[in-house]
């Protein structure tokens, strides 16, 4: 087995919520929370979704109702664990091939019965056609994906 080449990158953030609400926020309401400005698709994004199985597609859809895939659900394990694929290339342009496509791993764990920890792994960015320039861009945003947690918790808690 080969070392992979680029780093996995990783974000932490804990809400204030039960770890079931927590599951279901980020996985139900997960348009409500994302970036609207993190989109790959040719309009401005409406919304993004994720289908709650596995199999499940992972998704942006546009204010003219068109829709851009991500990637797909490899596991829905609610209210612990979801593994997803990210199938966007260097190009910031959706890939087909799942060959190469690049893992997120989202892990819920209850700190406490009100209090949640969410921990995301973004892995296999060397299976990416051009896997680096998503690694480089995303650390260039400035706390990468802590920081798209960090808007995943204040939305959460805002909704209540």
């Amino acid at each position: 087995m080969s070392t992979p080449t680029i780093p996995a990158l990783r974000g932490k953030a804990t809400v204030a919520m039960p770890l079931d609400k927590a599951f279901g926020f980020f996985t139900e309401s997960f348009g409500s929370w994302w970036p609207v400005m993190y989109h790959i698709g040719q309009v401005e994004m409406a919304d993004a979704v994720v289908e709650p199985r596995e199999g499940g597609r992972w998704y942006e859809r546009g204010v003219d109702g068109s829709e851009c895939d991500w990637g797909r659900v490899l596991a829905w394990e609610p209210p612990h664990r979801l593994v997803l694929t990210w199938q966007i290339n260097g190009q910031w342009q959706y890939d087909p091939d799942p060959a190469n496509a690049s893992e997120i791993e989202v892990r819920f764990t209850a700190e406490a019965p009100e209090q949640t920890s969410v921990e995301l792994e973004h892995r296999h960015l060397d299976r990416l056609v051009d896997g680096k320039a998503i690694h480089d861009t995303i650390v260039e945003q400035g706390g990468g994906w802590s920081t798209v947690l960090e808007m995943f918790a204040e939305t959460a808690e805002a909704q209540g």
